[in-house]
């Protein structure tokens, strides 16, 4: 188990991680003020609680103000960022929970079997019982004295529950656009290369002019930033296994590591040094 180190707990971002449960992460912000995000995306789901204060949530086109006892939604995939509102103070947990995990928990409970995750509709919301749950298991996984077993099942009992209740089975999905989805897979497949606008509209069979209109609108940001995004998600990988900054930042794909330090605190409210603890 790894926490990160910080020189000013109060202000710096606090991350969970433990070997024995892969498939979570968790973080917590004491002081919301000191970190803004870029718009940006995960390629795992992503769940959070407002603890403290108030903040501007952006989710794809939407944006809207969020306040202590809000839980937060994130699709894999999604474009959003949530920031502070003129300097007030806020604070924030959040869980990030790898996408084939909690689609093999969709398929145990009977939803999704044809679908590889189906997508929350909800985004955001007030729910009392919802957000003590979620404040609750990020207790219990932050916490060193239950053991694996224990956190595990209340995990498993947790995404069952919100499975449940904001995810049924009827629900409709997002109907795909398979030639943009082609241009995002060959994005993320070759993030860490140089890569040519036209060798992306190649591999997708789509015009410039199509695709740089049609992926903002789908993605929430240009080809560019959406290679960035994932340079930065491969980095976040890199980083987990205690690997040197400096390689993590050649090998993603930047020109040199001050670039990657301004690209990572821009995506992620944190250094690569907090990051990897």
């Amino acid at each position: 188990m790894r926490h990160a180190a910080a020189k000013n707990p109060e202000k710096a971002p606090r991350f969970w991680r433990d070997d024995a449960l892969p498939f979570i992460e968790a973080r917590a912000i004491a002081d919301g003020r000191e970190v803004c995000y870029a718009r940006h995306s995960h390629a795992h789901f992503s769940i959070g609680a407002i603890t403290a204060g108030r903040s501007t949530y952006v989710h794809e086109q939407a944006q809207t103000e969020v306040v202590a006892g809000t839980v937060v939604l994130m699709n894999p995939g999604d474009v959003h960022a949530c920031n502070p509102i003129d300097d007030e103070p806020w604070s924030y947990v959040m869980l990030y929970v790898e996408t084939p995990w909690l689609t093999d928990l969709q398929h145990q409970l009977g939803f999704a079997v044809d679908l590889e995750f189906r997508r929350f509709a909800e985004t955001h919301l007030a729910d009392a019982e919802l957000f003590g749950k979620l404040m609750a298991l990020y207790d219990v996984l932050v916490d060193d004295q239950p053991e694996a077993l224990a956190k595990q099942s209340a995990a498993v009992e947790f995404f069952s529950d919100l499975q449940s209740r904001l995810n049924p089975a009827d629900q409709p999905t997002r109907e795909p656009n398979f030639k943009l989805e082609r241009a995002a897979d060959f994005i993320r497949e070759h993030c860490t290369e140089v890569l040519s606008l036209d060798a992306i509209c190649a591999a997708a069979q789509l015009s410039p002019s199509y695709l740089i209109r049609a992926f903002k609108q789908r993605y929430g940001m240009t080809p560019h930033a959406f290679l960035v995004n994932q340079r930065i998600q491969f980095a976040r990988e890199q980083l987990r296994s205690g690997r040197l900054i400096a390689d993590v930042a050649l090998e993603a794909g930047f020109a040199d590591q001050a670039h990657f330090q301004r690209a990572f605190k821009q995506h992620l409210a944190a250094t690569p040094g907090q990051y990897r603890g």
